[in-house]
């Protein structure tokens, strides 16, 4: 097999050590070199000098949790050509797994060409997308504490989430904090909801009427002092996102033109694929990098399985809540597709599809600068219409029939 670079190295790394093959070729013989480091800052600039020192030029290493990101960033100050490997596709035959083996099989990968990249962002790309995942999480945590705020509701027989939408709005906050603070009569708690809830006084005075102990107005006041706690980072993360979003504003306006795309999903969906698109050969190569097409899963000439594969899960989350709003924007493009596949696949096949088709959009228009064009929401009927002509003409034909078609007149 070819060699393509005579002098690289392999590193498998470890949140401690990083073990590190550095492989050459002379006169046609095939010299290694293998040597273990420390992952801290002294111990990756001493690797950094020995590959330097030993002529590599092209180095691979694992994506493995984290504990790649130091070592890439040491190395990426040299006059190096990094390469991120997907674990999974750089796997060893089974049994001989060594760390020493890990890298010598690496190197050995990386020399023939063999191994194919990640995508790595670059800097300003991997801080929002670090913001903006930390955001999903803590608005989880959120969501959490509003869920075991209304188990603890439900605990003394409180029915207030049956009764107002958002139990820690503006009204929900006044009446759970009447019950916080000992209050019992039930009217007096009901009339302190703002006038614009649907529910009348009556049904929020027999709502909120029910046995609160002192042990629910500790938990109830733990769980708001939690979500207050929550929503201040929320409002800081936003504002450290908003101080950075200069290199992004351009490609976020655009992507927020698609149907069911808010600006926070635009966001979100610029910090995961970056900018420019020309990381991604084509829209499918995106698509199935997100993991929005299906698996390729095939033995003896028949498809065993269509479920989607693994791929980007902070994307496709993100993704998949925008074909739902999408779905619901009327007279949209995405809606007939949502309801047009539905009739053949199901809900879960309709919803991946657009998801998909968002994605593809926004491969397109990162690529061209254009902004959204919306095929209609008769693109799928208009598509259909010589089909449908040929198939009812075929029929009528059978049935003995001569019919002559021509377009009716305006």
């Amino acid at each position: 097999m070819e060699v393509l670079y005579a002098c690289c190295a392999g590193l498998d790394v470890h949140k401690d050590t990083v073990v590190a093959c550095c492989r050459g070729v002379s006169e046609g013989k095939v010299a290694r070199e293998v040597r273990t480091f420390k992952t801290t800052t002294r111990g990756l600039l001493e690797l950094s000098g020995w590959l330097d020192g030993e002529g590599a030029t092209h180095i691979v290493m694992e994506a493995t949790g984290v504990y790649w990101k130091p070592v890439w960033n040491i190395l990426s100050d040299g006059d190096f050509h990094l390469t991120l490997a997907n674990a999974q596709h750089v796997k060893n035959v089974p049994g001989r797994k060594t760390d020493v083996n890990d890298a010598t099989w690496l190197a050995d990968l990386m020399a023939h060409g063999l191994v194919r990249a990640s995508f790595v962002p670059d800097t300003q790309t991997q801080e929002q997308r670090g913001l903006l995942r930390t955001r999903k999480q803590l608005t989880r945590e959120r969501t959490s504490h509003v869920q075991r705020l209304q188990k603890t509701l439900e605990s003394a027989n409180i029915k207030l989430d049956s009764v107002i939408s958002d139990i820690v709005g503006m009204s929900g906050r006044k009446m759970l904090a009447a019950l916080i603070s000992g209050e019992r009569d039930a009217v007096k708690i009901a009339n302190l909801a703002s006038r614009r809830i649907k529910a009348d006084r009556a049904e929020l005075a027999e709502a909120v009427h029910g046995r609160v102990t002192k042990h629910h107005r500790f938990l109830l006041k733990l769980h708001l002092q939690q979500i207050d706690l929550l929503e201040a980072a929320l409002a800081e993360i936003d504002r450290e996102v908003e101080a950075n979003m200069a290199p992004f504003r351009t490609a976020v306006d655009i992507l927020s033109t698609i149907p069911g795309v808010a600006e926070l999903s635009a966001r979100i969906i610029v910090a995961e694929i970056g900018i420019g698109m020309s990381r991604f050969a084509t829209a499918r190569h995106l698509i199935s990098w997100a993991g929005l097409c299906p698996k390729n899963d095939e033995s003896a000439g028949k498809r065993r399985s269509t479920r989607m594969r693994k791929g980007a899960p902070w994307l496709k989350v993100t993704l998949i809540q925008s074909a739902w709003a999408a779905m619901r924007t009327k007279g949209s493009y995405l809606q007939a597709q949502f309801r047009w596949i539905r009739r053949r696949r199901g809900e879960k096949k309709a919803i991946g599809a657009v998801a998909a088709s968002i994605l593809t959009a926004a491969y397109h228009m990162l690529k061209t600068g254009t902004l959204y064009q919306d095929p209609g929401a008769d693109h799928f009927e208009r598509r259909a219409k010589p089909d449908q002509v040929k198939r009812l003409l075929a029929k009528i034909t059978s049935l003995g029939y001569d019919v002559q078609i021509k377009p009716a007149t305006a």
